[in-house]
């Protein structure tokens, strides 16, 4: 009896193994291009105005609980139009961890879009990513205001000259026809060492020269920050890990914005 039981054990466990990997790419179909449905959500909720008020935070790596407590605290918020997350969803980039904190980012009344992380990256993240949430690079406009949201995860693409993509993000901010302002949406701030060096201040230089971007939004470092490090008054404002239990509410309008720092409850 104990040898046949082995016999039936073995090939499960066996089975077992090669059929599951945890770096699998499985991202069901009604979870599929989601920064594109939030686009479209957004755009048709019927608001107009000159201002816009959205969530700000990134780095919910398997912060679960607290980034589920964060999300009920927004959805408490009338002001919030959308939310905007700074990347790094997951901390392996896999394929449970984006299932996990899709489920509770699900939870938010209101669109919320993402941009890729550098743990995001990580073994298959970035194939999971692109099929869960959509292209690295991409830009939606919302009222007068265009949002431009690029990868700038330097490192792991080992600063080939390539991430983030300048001339993609020229020409975003080039078609001026429609929109008073650009707010720039990345992981990895240009001042940072992870961010490519030799691209750094062309970057810079690329939100300045086009005389419409207010904010350039990002993570990575699990605290917020403002600075003005370069010439052309553009401000760089990063966000907090929501392991800290801080996220920022910000309100933009022509040509100026500001912002509260909310904590947890």
């Amino acid at each position: 009896m104990k040898r046949n039981l082995i016999h039936i054990i073995i090939p499960l466990l066996l089975y077992s193994c090669i059929s599951y990997s945890p770096y699998e790419i499985d991202v069901d179909a009604g979870d599929r291009n989601m920064n594109d449905k939030n686009i479209q959500q957004l755009q048709s909720n019927g608001r107009t105005g000159d201002t816009a008020v959205f969530a700000f935070f990134g780095d919910t790596q398997r912060f679960y609980d607290e980034t589920n407590r964060i999300v009920q605290q927004i959805n408490k918020d009338p002001r919030v139009e959308f939310t905007l997350i700074s990347g790094d969803l997951t901390d392996f980039g896999l394929n449970l961890e984006f299932e996990e904190i899709l489920d509770v980012l699900k939870r938010l009344n209101t669109p919320f879009l993402t941009v890729i992380g550098n743990h995001d990256i990580l073994y298959n993240g970035e194939f999971i990513y692109q099929e869960m949430f959509g292209d690295l690079n991409y830009s939606f406009k919302y009222k007068d205001f265009k949002f431009i949201m690029i990868n700038t995860n330097s490192r792991e693409y080992e600063f080939n000259g390539k991430v983030p993509n300048i001339d993609w993000l020229n020409q975003e901010l080039s078609d001026t026809s429609d929109y008073k302002n650009a707010i720039i949406v990345s992981h990895i701030a240009p001042f940072d060492r992870d961010f490519d060096s030799n691209l750094e201040i062309p970057f810079a230089e690329t939100l300045v020269d086009w005389d419409k971007t207010i904010l350039s939004l990002h993570g990575h470092n699990h605290t917020y920050s403002e600075y003005q490090p370069y010439p052309g008054g553009v401000t760089y404002l990063t966000s907090y890990s929501t392991g800290k239990g801080h996220y920022l509410i910000v309100k933009i309008w022509t040509d100026g914005f500001s912002y509260e720092i909310k904590n947890m409850k």
